[in-house]
């Protein structure tokens, strides 16, 4: 199957509200370029250095999506192109983003991560760091982001109802923050974006909500 047939595939089973980052880590600019000439225009990358270098060769119509864990020192050098951080799950990091994002005269969109496995590994906000953080003055202060949704990864299990379950509570979570009055509605005027989903729970995902998924392998083979 080539890389072309993969994507028609997958974005043909896609309803029209959900977007697709195609996940292009560790990948070669040439695989990337058969996506791109195949009409897929937003990629995801983990690693801001390898992201930039693809951004410096590729055309530049694409959308940059960082999915990774995010080191504050790096913000610098995504800062001037960078479409949408998936992961932020801090706000020290939306501080630095925010500050890099003015220093390029930008405003950059953001993801806030939450954390709903049930595993040690994965990054990402509770609830309640989820609340503090929204309501707090500093987050008031940064003019030079936008909060646009919540991204979250499911415990890589086997365990379909557990993926569902957490997929759901985060869905939940999303749903009580689109509908509180309770926080600064300037930074989260656009808040509409659930990224949830990767290559092989994203059918889970959609049907808990999803608006964005993160799907790699199944579009560009295995690692």
């Amino acid at each position: 199957m080539s890389i072309q047939s993969n994507l028609d595939i997958i974005k043909s089973g896609l309803p029209e509200h959900v977007t697709l980052v195609a996940v292009s880590k560790t990948k070669p600019v040439s695989d990337l370029m058969q996506a791109y000439e195949a009409g897929q225009r937003i990629f995801g990358e983990n690693k801001i250095q390898e992201m930039t270098d693809k951004w410096e060769e590729m055309p530049k119509d694409i959308q940059w999506h960082m999915i990774g864990h995010v080191q504050s020192n790096k913000v610098k050098f995504m800062a001037p192109y960078v479409n949408l951080i998936h992961g932020v799950d801090s706000l020290k990091l939306l501080q630095e983003i925010n500050k890099q994002a003015l220093k390029n005269n930008r405003t950059i969109d953001c993801l806030l991560q939450i954390y709903i496995a049930e595993e040690e590994s994965k990054f990402g906000l509770d609830e309640s760091e989820l609340n503090e953080l929204l309501t707090s003055a500093e987050f008031k202060e940064l003019k030079n982001i936008r909060i646009l949704g919540l991204m979250g990864m499911a415990t890589f299990t086997e365990n379909k109802n557990q993926i569902k379950k957490e997929f759901t509570h985060l869905k939940s979570i999303f749903d009580s923050i689109k509908n509180s009055d309770g926080y600064g509605k300037d930074s989260l005027q656009r808040f509409s974006t659930i990224s949830m989903g990767m290559s092989g729970d994203y059918q889970l995902a959609i049907t808990a909500g999803s608006t964005m998924v993160r799907i790699g392998s199944s579009i560009f083979g295995g690692r």
